[in-house]
């Protein structure tokens, strides 16, 4: 943020009028002063005097010097890598273990290499662990792979460095502090650097950021006056920064530069951050501040925000259960065990299975691998631990990435959430919450930009308290307002409807007071703004565009206006303006400006004019106009004004009020010095500014008002009502007008007219108790009313980090809508934090501006609208996507389909693997409470790993229990995740008691059919293998809905692997069971066994599915069969059996 430089002075403009502006001079440019760029100066880690133990000192054109001081300067070479050769085995395995099931899994795999507690070969106990372990290593070490690709080529990128008097190309990795470096037009810059000159002898720059914000609108810096002159010859520029140390903020930068014995002040506006690109500018020179990792760019390169999913923080109860039964089942068999070798203790040295001593060492015999009853048990209980350690499925968290990769790419090609006018697709930027999607109640949404267009269009306007709103068409408005200038035409980019008789009266209105209250009010709009006019070409080399760009799309509507109305923006640079006005080209000095900040709630502008007066504009919203105004002398016009303000308001409009007043030259000195002052101070620089812009902002003469119309995107009303038919409380929170955002309600369905709206405006603490404690009464009298809250931000200035919190939550439940009006950033993620403090339903928050990050990131999960007002809302987020309506699909289908899957797969682990445990439980049972197995530990190993685990992550990714067009048609579906009816600890019991069922089938069978028969172990432990493989894989399939060729490969594929692997083991002659399978499977017996298996230990769980879904049908189940029979039509029996969803119940 610059200042207004001490030579602007009468001199500086005296000559205002006589310049003769032609069309080979125009270029876009524009000064940035004041309040706002001060206001962004807070932001920074700098509020203190910058003292030599808090500061860098840069010497200009100097960096031996510069580097050679205490201050320890990294060099440009960036490092986005996270590992090294030498660093990525420790480090990666570091990380991995973090997560406590890997840590488990380790444990019994040390375990296992003791001698007293091997149940499994040394190899085949680490091979779970080794795989999962080896395929996220893979993967990190390809993304990695693709980062040091992408350091590489950012490092060896050339840039022009100020070396022995000239300019030579330098590798970006090299470029040191204190460095000058030149840019030209479309370059990227490599570091952070302090402008000292530009092509623009005006010293201005124009930027993007696109790759720093994302966002794609011009923004200007600017050099120094006092620099200009002097980077001419930069062999003698001897100078000095002193400026804060490296910090995050983008927004923010505070120094001093010292140069010829003077102190000047340089702020955010003065410097270009790393990631820029130079446009509409030849050349910039500049000195390096921070570089490499310290630019503000790599600071902020922190990516997405990491969240953990509710259902994966609720399966750690589920794991804690499995924990505790796997105790439970060791300390059986530790006990068991106990017992039968207290009950044959005399015994154990001549049992032929035990064999306690070994005589082939001396006569007597000796101890062979035994340690005493006590250590017995204490080993058993352990080698119980190793070999039902598949009981917490190791498998299952690399399945639920897998899993949610797959589920992320429908999401991304779902055409329904592509958005045609911007071209983007939906973008899954957190992969680890997607089944949060199915389990939304509370949604959150800005308006402007999220349930609105964002594309402000100019309806109507005030002046002197006359409305102008006809917007009939008139003959002149069809071919646009054009002016000539040397030979060319110019027309704005943008054509606006206009008011006949207003547009006559700028015309025609000669010197009429009405006239010159017209031209005084679209002189304000044309100048008291930051846009930056760009002029393109068309097609007809003669006819030219004037393409307004700027930060704000309510600035870019009203200019724009009064370009249609004959006062055309041509040209803005750091020290003057101008406007063709009616074919006259006039200039204006821009003395001063102080730009719009969140306090002030308005912006003000000081102009030289061509009758050598001076003119303060000033533009904001009416909650802070009205109180500069001089009310006195303008009373009548400003009551006027106010009505047709609240009638622009009730319409749904967005509104300003404009307001002036001229300024005599003591006023204007004294403006000046304060203004000097303040900008050069170290110390509260930024509420100095503000108070300096207050103090001029005063007795200000009312000109008008503007309304400016946003309308509502295509979808929103629908999308709006399915959500709220689906059951989610849908809070809107916008920084608008109380009207404007009840009439934006009603348009958008989120009120509705048999609504009974609860308005609460509260200028204290007392009366906002009371009025929410009248409210809350008021709504528990009536159960069955609607109720539709509205709050403005005052209110909750007395509401937020208050006891009153839990009175306007109480409210709030009990309302149908909820609508907050006039709130600021901080309070919306305030909002977001009072719910998930007080419920355990899952929160979502929705917007597109850098306002809303804070509540984005607040809620449980976050969406960004890819808007008009950059991207540091998608940015922040965890999804994004292009429209508001997209919201419908999201949820409704992918969100529905995520939970539901997610919820069966994590169940479904957990069962396959519980099965597989108990077989060997039971076996334990019936050999002496030994901890030997009959299955082989190779397929104990694959079992979790190869034989079971495809088919469930194939299912988790592609089936469907509805399909899209029924989830859309009745949203009540969309409560089965809302409800947890996908994943709870009742299904998890019920799991359970299926898996002892099931499990003791598949054992007992085969015992008792071989029973007194000579097979061996090893064949029946191959049977127990096949059976459990083909009955988790079938119990899989009686839930599959949408068959397709890859669930048939994989379900049967499963099978078919695992037959194969087990006949390869049994092929192999160093390892156990050499050639079992083929002897028992010749028998008819094996086979009459494996039928009889899958039969009996999938009936029961057929026959309750059957009764079930018969005689208690869910509401998946009844949409189910509709979409079976093809009829998608409302039927009454749907109706009546379907669970409405209904507001919460009264509290």
């Amino acid at each position: 943020m610059d200042k207004p430089p001490p030579s602007i002075s009468s001199s500086r403009w005296s000559n205002v009028s006589s310049k003769e502006v032609t069309f080979a001079d125009l270029a876009s440019k524009r000064i940035r002063h004041g309040s706002a760029g001060a206001d962004s100066e807070m932001l920074s880690m700098s509020q203190k005097e910058i003292k030599d133990e808090d500061a860098r000192l840069i010497y200009i054109n100097d960096p031996d010097r510069t580097n050679d001081t205490s201050f320890d300067f990294t060099g440009n070479s960036i490092k986005t890598a996270k590992y090294s050769v030498f660093t990525f085995l420790p480090r990666n395995l570091f990380e991995q273990f973090h997560r406590v099931a890997y840590v488990y899994f380790l444990v019994i795999a040390v375990l296992n290499q003791l001698p007293q507690l091997a149940v499994f070969g040394r190899g085949a106990s680490i091979m779970p662990l080794a795989f999962v372990l080896l395929v996220s290593a893979i993967k990190d070490a390809y993304e990695d792979f693709r980062r040091h690709r992408s350091d590489r080529v950012e490092n060896n990128r050339l840039a022009l460095v100020f070396e022995d008097g000239e300019f030579r190309d330098k590798q970006w990795k090299y470029i040191r502090v204190g460095e000058v470096i030149k840019v030209v037009s479309n370059q990227t810059l490599p570091c952070d650097m302090v402008l000292l000159a530009t092509s623009d002898p005006t010293g201005v720059v124009y930027v993007q950021t696109t790759n720093l914000d994302g966002e794609s609108n011009l923004k200007t810096r600017y050099a120094k006056q006092e620099t200009l002159q002097k980077a001419t010859d930069l062999e003698t520029f001897d100078g000095f920064i002193k400026c804060e140390k490296p910090n995050r903020n983008i927004y923010g930068f505070q120094a001093n530069m010292e140069i010829d014995g003077r102190r000047l002040s340089l702020g955010p506006s003065n410097i270009i951050l790393r990631g820029c690109e130079l446009k509409n500018t030849e050349w910039a020179l500049g000195v390096v501040v921070y570089a490499g990792s310290e630019t503000k760019a790599m600071l902020n390169n922190s990516g997405a925000p990491s969240k953990r999913s509710r259902l994966e923080t609720r399966m750690n109860l589920e794991i804690i259960l499995l924990s505790l039964f796997l105790i439970a089942l060791c300390t059986t068999a530790a006990a068991t065990a106990a017992v039968w070798l207290r009950r044959h203790r005399d015994d154990l040295d001549t049992i032929l299975f035990y064999r306690r001593k070994d005589y082939s060492v001396r006569p007597e015999g000796k101890n062979h691998n035994y340690y005493g009853w006590g250590w017995e048990i204490f080993f058993t209980f352990f080698m119980a631990v190793i070999v039902y350690q598949i009981m917490i499925p190791i498998s299952l968290y690399i399945s639920m990435e897998l899993v949610r990769i797959g589920q992320a790419y429908f999401m991304t090609r779902d055409d329904l959430m592509y958005d045609e006018s911007s071209k983007s697709s939906f973008q899954c930027r957190a992969l680890n919450i997607n089944e949060d999607l199915g389990q939304i109640k509370y949604l959150f949404s800005d308006k402007t930009g999220t349930l609105t267009d964002n594309k402000m269009e100019f309806q109507c306007a005030c002046i002197g308290g006359v409305d102008y709103s006809d917007r009939e068409p008139a003959e002149s408005e069809q071919a646009g307002y054009s002016v000539e200038v040397d030979g060319i035409i110019l027309k704005p980019k943008m054509r606006v409807r206009v008011d006949p008789s207003l547009l006559n009266l700028t015309r025609n209105g000669k010197a009429t007071e009405e006239a010159k209250r017209a031209n005084e009010f679209f002189l304000s709009l044309a100048a008291c703004n930051t846009i930056v006019p760009i002029v393109t070409n068309t097609s007809d080399p003669n006819v030219k565009l004037v393409d307004y760009q700027g930060e704000s799309p309510d600035e870019q509507a009203l200019v724009y206006a009064a370009a249609a109305y004959g006062f055309l923006l041509i040209e803005r640079t750091s020290g003057h303006i101008v406007i063709n006005v009616r074919g006259e080209m006039q200039r204006y000095n821009v003395l001063g400006l102080h730009e719009f900040d969140s306090d002030r709630k308005r912006m003000s502008v000081i102009l030289g004019c061509p009758d050598m007066s001076v003119k303060l504009f000033v533009k904001g919203a009416d909650s802070s106009m009205f109180s500069v105004m001089d009310e006195v002398s303008y009373g009548d016009v400003i009551e006027a004004t106010k009505k047709q303000l609240h009638a622009y308001s009730s319409d749904g409009l967005r509104t300003l009020v404009v307001g002036m007043r001229k300024l005599n030259d003591s006023e204007f000195e004294q403006w000046r010095s304060s203004f000097e002052a303040a900008s050069t101070a170290l110390i509260g620089r930024a509420g100095l500014l503000r108070k300096v812009a207050g103090n001029i902002e005063t007795n200000l003469r009312i000109v008008g008002a503007t309304a400016i119309e946003d309308k509502l995107q295509r979808g929103v009303p629908e999308a709006i009502e399915s959500l709220r038919i689906a059951g989610i409380k849908v809070w809107v929170l916008t920084g608008d007008k109380q009207e404007t955002a009840i009439s934006i309600g009603f348009s958008s369905r989120l009120l509705t007219r048999n609504m009974r709206q609860i308005v609460i405006n509260s200028n204290s603490l007392d009366s906002c108790r009371r009025s929410l404690e009248e409210a809350n009464d008021s709504i528990a009298s009536d159960d069955d009313e609607s109720v539709a809250l509205i709050i403005d931000g005052t209110s909750l200035i007395y509401v937020l980090d208050n006891d009153l919190e839990d009175v306007l939550f109480q409210v709030a439940c009990k309302s149908s809508a909820v609508l907050c009006c006039r709130v600021a950033p901080f309070q919306k993620a305030g909002i977001v934090a009072l719910v998930k403090n007080r419920t355990s339903d899952m929160t979502l928050a929705i917007g597109d501006g850098a306002n809303d990050v804070s509540m984005i990131q607040m809620a449980d999960v976050g969406v960004g609208i890819s808007g008009q007002e950059g991207r540091q809302a998608v940015m922040a987020s965890d999804f994004a996507m292009g429209q508001f309506r997209f919201l419908v699909p999201l949820l409704l289908v992918h969100g529905h389909w995520n939970y539901q899957r997610m919820g069966y797969m994590i169940l479904y682990n957990f069962y396959r693997n519980a099965v597989f445990v108990l077989i060997l439980f039971w076996y334990v049972l019936f050999t002496c409470y030994t901890l030997t197995t009959a299955i082989t530990e190779w397929s104990s190993v694959l079992y979790s790993v190869v034989y079971t685990s495809f088919p469930t992550i194939v299912i988790g990714i592609l089936d469907k229990n509805l399909g899209r067009r029924i989830l859309l048609r009745h949203p009540q579906l969309y409560g089965v995740g809302q409800r947890a009816e996908g994943y709870s600890t009742t299904l998890f019991w019920y799991m359970m008691f299926d898996t002892v069922w099931q499990s003791a089938v598949i054992f007992f069978i085969p015992l008792f059919a071989y029973w007194g028969s000579t097979i061996d172990t090893s064949s029946l432990g191959d049977l127990w293998t096949i059976a459990a493989v083909v009955v988790v894989n079938l119990h899989l399939a009686m839930d599959v809905i949408r068959w397709n060729w890859i669930a048939h490969a994989a379900i049967w594929g499963s099978i078919v692997a695992a037959c194969i692997c087990v006949i390869v083991i049994d092929v192999i002659p160093t390892l156990p069971g050499y050639w079992a399978i083929f002897q028992v499977a010749k028998t008819w017996m094996f086979w009459f066994c494996l039928l009889a298996i899958v039969v009996t230990a999938l009936l029961p769980r057929f026959a309750i599915k059957f009764l079930v879904e018969y005689y208690r049908p869910s509401d998946v189940r009844i949409a189910r069969e509709v979409e079976k029979l093809g009829t998608y039509r409302e039927s009454q029996t749907m109706v009546t059996e379907m669970n409405q969803i209904q507001d919460p119940p009264r509290r």
